[in-house]
């Protein structure tokens, strides 16, 4: 098992050694070091020695990827990918093009994200599997047959549906709580009710009748039958049979998800004002920071590889057949 992770891990250098590079190279297709300087300086009477003055202030002023006018290895370490890209790699994510601390950026607004997906992700899931297991209870029946009416009208509304709606309902028609914003401590339990309530509902249709489907296919199989043949009821064939040998697959689903967690959602932080990262990668892209949108891209290369590799590893906790 050792052997197997450290032969994963050192396939995920050369997938984020290509990230970061792609991620480089799309930005400054985009943008030249001269346009990321007048947007971040404004419209105040630019001149040529302002521009060049940022430049060199931020580290912008040295060539891209190659500098061909210097000697030995500085070809490639005096450059702008190796000071801005290359040390990602050691978690220095740097400074941003507006000044700021990356590293502690990202330790500040990692709890906001973590205090929203942390709950939607353990309460959805929770609900998701018991609506799923009770469909497929009284699958073939009304139940069944209304329950994935409703899932299919559930996941066919728009997520801003349920925030703007949520909004409206909660915190402006019966004031509830806030309509948006943030706190510390215990007073931040008030902003993050409606946001976490709005991601399970919204989650609710795709999730269940992704389950139900897991757990139909597993009781269509030859083991369900000789537990039904030995006597057992359908409620310990569903609980004890079926959802056991479902894990796998809802594994799968979970720990792929857990990026997101750190991550934070871009959609829903922006709408309810939350300070978390997702809202954080949002306002790189609209200064066009690239910085930030660097850093966020490899911060979430690394988190998904790791989901990645915690995915395969959960499976030989569920299934012996994988450990040997």
């Amino acid at each position: 098992m050792i052997a197997y992770i450290v032969r994963r891990l050192f396939y995920a250098i050369p997938i984020l050694i290509g990230v970061n590079l792609l991620t480089f190279v799309l930005f400054f297709v985009i943008n030249t070091p001269d346009d990321i300087a007048r947007s971040q300086l404004g419209d105040r009477h630019l001149t040529a020695e302002s521009i060049d003055n940022w430049k060199r202030a931020h580290g912008y002023h040295k060539p891209l990827l190659y500098h061909s006018e210097a000697a030995g290895m500085d070809k490639l370490i005096d450059t702008v990918f190796f000071d801005k890209s290359v040390r990602l790699f050691a978690m220095d994510f740097g400074r941003s093009d507006s000044g700021r601390d990356i590293g502690h950026d990202i330790s500040q607004r990692m709890w906001p994200s973590l205090a929203i997906a942390v709950p939607t992700l353990l309460v959805g899931i929770g609900l998701n599997i018991t609506f799923a297991l009770l469909i497929a209870f009284f699958r073939a029946t009304f139940i069944d047959y209304w329950g994935v009416v409703i899932c299919v009208v559930l996941l066919s509304v728009s997520s801003l549906f349920y925030i703007i709606g949520g909004q409206y309902l909660l915190s402006k028609l019966f004031h509830l709580v806030p309509i948006s914003g943030y706190d510390t401590g215990w007073n931040a339990i008030k902003f993050l009710v409606l946001p976490v309530i709005i991601g399970v509902i919204s989650g609710i249709g795709s999730g269940t009748r992704w389950y139900r489907t897991l757990f139909l296919e597993e009781i269509g199989k030859d083991y369900v039958r000789t537990a039904r043949a030995k006597g057992l009821s359908e409620r310990v064939v569903l609980f004890r049979h079926v959802l056991q040998n479902a894990l796998i697959p809802i594994l799968t689903g979970v720990v792929v998800l857990l990026p997101l967690l750190f991550m934070g959602s871009l959609i829903v932080e922006s709408f309810f004002g939350i300070p978390g990262l997702g809202s954080y990668t949002i306002d790189g892209i609209q200064r066009q920071d690239f910085a930030i949108v660097r850093s966020m891209v490899f911060l979430g290369s690394v988190l998904y590889i790791l989901g990645l590799l915690l995915t395969d590893i959960s499976y030989t906790l569920v299934d012996p057949r994988v450990r040997l």
